[in-house]
């Protein structure tokens, strides 16, 4: 193979498994699009009826890449990721099956955090933890050679909403230095900038 063959080989196979800004243009309403992308750059709320076009979206998007079960993703503080994994198959009266994803489905997971560091004992009615969708992070899918799963980037925290995880502090830190840096340009007399993303820490040198 010569070597355009490689590169187009590359471009096409890289993030082809990402319901990446591409894929998302191409199959949400232009509505729907502009109000994830809010979301994702200004940290709007989705509007629950507008989250089940995008979960129903992302369902057929990966049923098209072969996968028939999703979860939440995340990274409790055990030094390892973990995942709750539930089917889009939902069985029907009549003895067949439907595949639904819903948008609650899609935002929110609730694995169980009493099997997880907490950093303290907690009441059984507080054990419990939730996962929320990092819509920063792209869902995607993964093929472990026996099955595809559509994973969902998700955050972890407690019923009294407490980190349980390494990238609900992450996510926190970067919200703290997005609205100092605003005020630091509205000092300056910027006033056009609404939004700072952080992307790197400090250099090495």
């Amino acid at each position: 193979m010569d070597t355009n063959g490689k590169t187009d080989l590359v471009t096409e196979y890289f993030g082809s498994q990402v319901f990446n800004e591409a894929v998302m243009r191409e199959r949400l309403p232009k509505n729907v699009f502009k109000a994830l992308r809010g979301m994702i750059d200004e940290g709007h709320t989705l509007d629950p009826a507008l989250a089940d076009v995008v979960a129903n979206a992302v369902k057929d998007w990966a049923i098209e890449q072969g996968a028939t079960h999703y979860c939440h993703w995340f990274q409790p503080m055990t030094g390892l990721t973990a995942e709750k994994h539930d089917s889009f198959i939902s069985p029907t009266s009549d003895g067949r099956t439907i595949m639904e994803f819903s948008g609650k489905e899609l935002i929110q997971g609730e694995p169980d955090a009493s099997s997880f560091p907490s950093g303290g004992l907690r009441a059984t009615f507080e054990a419990r933890g939730y996962t929320a969708w990092d819509c920063t992070s792209p869902v995607f899918v993964k093929d472990d050679g026996t099955s595809r799963t559509l994973y969902i980037p998700s955050a972890f925290c407690s019923y009294t909403g407490e980190a349980l995880d390494k990238k609900t502090p992450l996510l926190r830190s970067m919200e703290t230095l997005d609205r100092a840096a605003v005020r630091v340009l509205r000092a300056m007399g910027d006033d056009k900038v609404n939004t700072v993303f952080t992307t790197v820490g400090c250099e090495q040198e």
